[in-house]
């Protein structure tokens, strides 16, 4: 049986910054700038590899407990190596985050009005899977325009609202297998690759990557906050 993970753990999810990451230089393909690190990086290690300089300083705003998203000036090779660490570590720091829930508390909503525990984690298989394919087609087409879909109908569908929320979290952990690897693998002309997003526009994969960073991010502080608030 896994050791107890206390709320201060799971809190180091979303505060610890890192302060030993050399950045890279500018221009440097991001495969380049991960072949320093450590192929399987610990637990701990995973949950310090996790970037905050995506999100605007914390307010009172329940539902954007890191922030809301801060679109970079400029993304270089070091914003891309943390970002490309986020992803990988999603999947143990979500699980890290609903270790030792019951069922009660999996369906609390994360606030007022708010989706509850469970449909955040399925929230985030759905998201991501978009994230995924769009990622994929954005390097296989030239400039696709991708489609949409209606998130908040998708949290309502019956299985995001019952579903156990471990089968997203299995989901997410052979996902983001994929996804990193795929993002570890571009070179510097296939970061200049993107796809037209019919409500925001011309996106590039560097771009994209920089957004899932803060919703992975994101998602993750909402579930902390609420076990931090209730004394879970």
């Amino acid at each position: 049986m896994p050791s107890r993970i206390t709320i201060t753990t799971i809190i180091t999810i979303i505060t610890t910054i890192p302060t030993t990451t050399t950045p890279k230089p500018t221009g440097c393909a991001v495969s380049c700038a991960l072949s320093a690190g450590p192929a399987h990086p610990s637990t701990i290690g995973r949950v310090r590899a996790i970037s905050n300089d995506m999100a605007s300083p914390s307010t009172s705003d329940p539902r954007y407990p890191i922030g809301d998203f801060i679109r970079p000036a400029v993304i270089d090779s070091a914003h891309l190596h943390g970002y490309i660490a986020t992803l990988s570590a999603l999947p143990e720091n979500l699980r890290a985050a609903v270790y030792g829930l019951n069922e009660s508390q999996i369906d609390t909503p994360y606030r007022e009005g708010g989706w509850t525990i469970r449909q955040l984690v399925h929230h985030v298989a759905d998201s991501h899977m978009n994230a995924y394919v769009r990622t994929r087609l954005a390097l296989t087409e030239d400039w696709p325009t991708i489609k949409a879909y209606d998130e908040k109908n998708w949290a309502e569908l019956t299985d995001a609202r019952t579903l156990p929320i471990e089968v997203s979290l299995e989901l997410l952990e052979s996902l983001h297998r994929r996804w990193v690897a795929l993002f570890e693998s571009l070179s510097e002309e296939q970061w200049q690759r993107g796809y037209n997003h019919p409500e925001n526009g011309r996106q590039k994969l560097a771009e994209v990557l920089a957004v899932y960073d803060w919703h992975s991010r994101h998602h993750v502080a909402h579930i902390v906050a609420l076990r931090k608030s209730r004394g879970w």
